[in-house]
């Protein structure tokens, strides 16, 4: 008799503290525009080779744009930052400055990542992985700290991101 499929790890529910929480909205139309631009190197820039192959497969299988995948990831990409901008503030009880300069941020070293079922998460590495544990604490890096949700419906991309304080 076969085994059950390992199943991944999930947040713990008893005693999780939300320290901060991101939203961001992307227009599909207009990254999509961004995208056909001669020269641009927005995508190489933005995403992972494994997001773009996994945008690609997605847009493949279910006959929709790669923009809607694309503008999906940048969203949550974006909300991480904002996530956790608020989660330092919170952890020390006032406004502070970025841990990294925003011209200094790789974007590819936030990776949206999916599960074997689809369902999205975020992997941190990197520099970024690095200035979140300096900033936030040891074990904020990790991928069960920040909860995502994705979703797209016609011209609008969207994404949640919650940084939960590491058990």
């Amino acid at each position: 008799m076969a085994s059950a499929p390992h199943l991944p790890e999930v947040p713990a529910a008893d005693g999780a503290r939300v320290l901060g929480v991101g939203m961001d909205l992307v227009h599909v139309p207009s990254l999509a525009h961004q995208l056909t631009i001669p020269g641009t190197v927005f995508a190489e820039r933005a995403f992972t080779a494994r997001e773009l192959r996994e945008v690609r497969r997605r847009a493949d299988e279910s006959g929709s744009l790669q923009a809607e995948h694309l503008a999906a990831r940048w969203a949550a990409k974006e909300a991480l930052v904002k996530a956790w901008s608020q989660a330092a503030n919170t952890l020390a009880g006032s406004a502070v400055p970025p841990a990294l300069a925003p011209d200094s941020l790789d974007w590819r070293e936030i990776e949206v990542v999916a599960d074997r079922w689809g369902r999205p998460g975020l992997r941190l590495t990197g520099r970024v992985a690095t200035a979140v544990e300096l900033s936030l604490g040891e074990g904020q890096a990790m991928s069960t700290c920040w909860p995502v949700s994705l979703s797209h419906d016609g011209d609008w991309a969207a994404a949640v991101v919650l940084c939960t304080a590491a058990q």
